[in-house]
């Protein structure tokens, strides 16, 4: 069985920093890439930025891009997101999600690609 369980969601104001992370447990081995997802109320999940597990290749949403860093620990079997500058408009639930399909740079920022999700965590930035 494969769980993703993220976690560093919070409170803060805007121009402050948080990490997220998201562990994973199960059948990991065969993982091509992860990534993070967030949704607002009323919005379409968004990609936010993606890694491929092998080559550690990056990949981010314009709107974060200078501020968030993705990056993995595989021996940890754990995936972070550093946020810094943070803005109110960053506001959302943040999911990491995981696939083992080699999905191309575009197909790495669509939702569907991926089968497996964590429960989520919420981010909230005050202005």
């Amino acid at each position: 069985q494969v769980q993703l369980v993220e976690s560093g969601g919070g409170l803060v104001q805007a121009g402050d920093s948080l990490r997220l992370s998201c562990a994973a447990s199960g059948r990991t081995f065969s993982w091509y890439a992860m990534a993070w997802f967030r949704q607002a109320p009323g919005l379409a999940r968004e990609f936010v930025a993606g890694i491929t597990l092998g080559a550690g290749s990056t990949y981010y949403t314009d709107s974060v891009k200078g501020r968030f860093t993705i990056s993995r620990d595989n021996a940890k079997r754990t995936m972070y997101l550093q946020m810094n500058s943070l803005k109110p408009e960053d506001t959302a639930v943040y999911y990491c999600a995981a696939s083992g399909q080699d999905m191309g740079a575009y197909g790495l920022t669509i939702p569907l690609g991926y089968p497996y999700w964590g429960q989520g965590t919420q981010v909230t930035v005050s202005s």
